[in-house]
């Protein structure tokens, strides 16, 4: 006896309803249901829902910036952001600390098997907030989906193109002795509020993550000085330390901090004290250093500090003839004490 087999069709993985399947990366129903229900509703837009093989993109004419960043953090969700807010944030950052305009994101994720579509729903709707806030569009992504207990919930990389100004263009290797050293805000918060949560700590306030798009900062910094916007970086994972030792060392100058001046949160310190750990070396994702001659550090200061994101800007040291390729800091018993890279991660990564 035969069975007649033509016209049949194996049906849908039967589920859970509610969590992310291996399915939902077979390219059939389920990966078009992905789309169409979670992903589409969020980020969609005349670019995004054409879902073509590769997005078309106007640009003017000129130079772009282009930057990509792939984020594995670890809770997906932290006090003041998520994965997908940091995913955001992180690219588009990047962009700005060229100087740069951005202005297109594309979007991978890599869903682990079992992640709540609640979840997943959370994450994509602050990545859409996110973009935007920064005034980007999502225009091209993919999505795969792994075993379980094989991406910690979910991966996202993201890849940004900006507009670079024709002659406003910062670079690690432009800073000069006698340039101010300027920070937008408050350091370390993203990374305690990150390993508080996964520490269990419990502070009479919660530290929130600082995670934000730079950019208004960016434009602001880009109108009041112009071509004389030296150095901009987003000290992110090795923190304000590496960040500035990566300065020196391609400028080929010394850099000299004033401990009295760095904006260490009370809450960030003890933490940081309760861990052992330096805040220097923590990271941030919402706060750019900049160095500027100092006869425009004040212009400068005046240009952060009109935005929200810059209220709590200041000046926190000086870069010096003295001892290239050097950080140091003045204590503030007077002292003076190397500031280094570190050999290793402080931090296990979070970002």
């Amino acid at each position: 006896m035969t069975l007649a087999t033509s016209g049949l069709t194996c049906p849908a993985p039967i589920g859970s309803n509610d969590r992310v399947q291996l399915g939902h990366g077979s390219g059939g129903k389920l990966s078009a249901a992905l789309l169409r229900d979670h992903f589409l509703p969020r980020l969609g837009n005349p670019i995004l829902d054409q879902l073509g093989d590769a997005a078309v993109l106007s640009l003017p004419t000129g130079e772009i910036a282009v930057s990509t960043d792939t984020f594995v953090v670890r809770p997906l969700e932290f006090p003041g952001g998520n994965i997908g807010a940091l995913a955001v944030h992180g690219t588009v950052n990047d962009l700005a600390m060229m100087g740069a305009e951005p202005r297109y994101l594309t979007l991978g994720v890599v869903l682990e098997e079992g992640l709540p579509f609640e979840v997943l729903d959370r994450v994509l709707a602050a990545l859409a907030e996110a973009a935007a806030g920064a005034g980007v569009a999502i225009v091209a992504g993919d999505t795969k989906v792994v075993e379980r207990g094989r991406a910690d919930g979910m991966y996202i990389n993201t890849t940004g193109v900006g507009l670079l100004h024709p002659v406003v263009r910062p670079a690690a290797h432009r800073a000069a002795p006698g340039d101010a050293v300027l920070v937008s805000g408050a350091i370390g918060r993203h990374g305690m509020a990150v390993m508080a949560l996964r520490e269990g700590l419990e502070f009479e306030t919660t530290i929130t993550s600082d995670t934000a798009c730079l950019w208004p900062l960016v434009r602001g910094l880009r109108d009041a000085v112009g071509p004389e916007l030296r150095v901009l970086r987003d000290p992110t994972r090795g923190g304000l330390a590496s960040a500035l030792n990566e300065i020196a060392a391609a400028s080929r100058v010394g850099i000299a901090l004033d401990e009295a001046a760095l904006p260490v949160p009370t809450d960030v310190g003890a933490a940081c004290e309760m861990l052992g750990l330096d805040p220097l070396y923590v990271a941030n994702e919402g706060v750019l250093v900049a160095m500027v001659p100092a006869t425009l550090a004040d212009a400068a200061l005046a240009a952060l500090q009109a935005h929200p994101l810059g209220a709590g800007s200041r000046r926190i040291g000086t870069v010096v003839s003295q001892h290239p390729g050097m950080v140091v800091l003045r204590t503030a018993l007077g002292g003076t004490r190397v500031v280094d890279l570190l050999p290793g991660d402080q931090l296990p990564r979070i970002c």
